[in-house]
């Protein structure tokens, strides 16, 4: 699989559903046996997609991600063998804090992939640690339970700070750039734009959705616009057998604007 730009939320106990979201054309789709199910179904939807991944086709299973509950639940233990029993090659831990969990569960899975799901002041304290730690694919940042554990007024500035610590830990550690977190105003495409290209500003490249709808959008906004392309096709020809640094339009096309114009005729080939 390559690194995915949408990873979309179904509940683990409606299976009815795990095709559609197959289908809608998000990059990863993330069973979730968390916040998406109620204490007396978790069991339920546990076995669900535990079947699920055990039917699944390779290139079907390297789309699924499971997200899991936290180590904190009487639920961990139980996902987590699940896991070892259903061939998942990729894991969302919820509450992400602390690097001993990730090793633990790594101890148990061995090979998975973790996506850290940072959503306290806590875990975005220990973004680098984490970010660095064995089998450690992702940072995501679970911004509506970060804004509860912070007690923030609703203003996104208050996210700012936590998503460039999730940015910066991710390139540090040689990561994909970070997912951003959930827009849950499934009919509002203005909040979603508005909400992925503040993510972007700060250097995420990925978002949780939790609806197919927003699977199109947020691929559509991230590809490069017409005039992103023109000006980076420009620039390529313009240095193409140049030696060193050249001109192009008045301004100096050196190496870091000649990378930057490769990056997104790159995202447009995708």
């Amino acid at each position: 699989m390559t690194t995915p730009r949408t990873y979309l939320f179904v509940p683990g106990n409606r299976s009815e559903r795990f095709d559609k979201a197959l289908a809608s054309g998000a990059d990863a789709v993330v069973l979730d046996l968390e916040d998406a199910v109620s204490p007396e179904d978790k069991a339920r939807a546990r076995t669900l997609v535990g079947k699920r991944l055990i039917d699944a086709q390779p290139a079907e299973r390297a789309r699924l991600v499971v997200r899991i509950n936290d180590e904190s639940t009487p639920w961990f233990d139980d996902d987590v063998e699940m896991l070892q029993g259903s061939g998942a090659l990729h894991v969302m831990l919820p509450k992400a804090e602390r690097v001993a969990t990730v090793l633990s569960l790594r101890s148990a899975c061995p090979g998975i992939a973790v996506l850290a799901l940072i959503e306290s002041a806590r875990g975005v304290l220990a973004a680098e640690a984490l970010a660095a730690a064995d089998g450690v694919h992702r940072l995501v940042f679970g911004t509506i339970d970060f804004a509860l554990d912070l007690d923030l007024s609703g203003d996104p500035i208050g996210l700012d700070h936590a998503a460039s610590r999730l940015a910066l830990a991710s390139r540090a550690a040689g990561l994909a750039p970070p997912v951003a977190g959930v827009t849950p105003e499934i009919e509002d495409d203005v909040r979603l734009l508005a909400d992925l290209a503040r993510a972007r500003a700060h250097g995420f490249g990925a978002k949780l959705c939790i609806h197919p709808k927003q699977v199109a959008a947020v691929h559509a906004a991230l590809q490069p616009s017409a005039a992103e392309l023109d000006w980076a096709r420009c620039v390529v020809a313009a240095a193409e057998g140049a030696q060193g640094a050249v001109q192009l339009d008045g301004r100096m096309v050196d190496k870091p604007v000649l990378q930057r114009a490769h990056i997104l005729l790159q995202r447009a080939a995708r």
